[in-house]
């Protein structure tokens, strides 16, 4: 089984972290690939969090109202 890091995107310049506001996927759920995952507040939007790949969301990493640096591992999908 593969195993597919999800990261907190950079969508901007000057945007260093993100707060997850709302997880749209639960463990456990099949999600698609470019499927919404997650809505996260930067300093200045809120941008939704796409999936890298497909298969099944095995964990959530973050919690909602949680804060990361960019690049953070947020959630893990594993590809069966």
């Amino acid at each position: 089984m593969a195993r597919i890091k999800v990261l907190l995107p950079q969508w901007g310049m000057g945007m260093s972290e993100g707060k997850i506001i709302k997880w749209h996927k639960a463990v456990g759920d099949m999600v698609s690939e470019d499927e919404a995952l997650a809505e996260v507040e930067s300093e200045k939007s809120t941008d939704t969090i796409e999936s890298p790949g497909a298969g099944r969301l095995s964990e959530i990493l973050v919690q909602e109202g949680e804060t990361v640096a960019v690049r953070t591992a947020v959630a893990i999908i594993v590809k069966e």
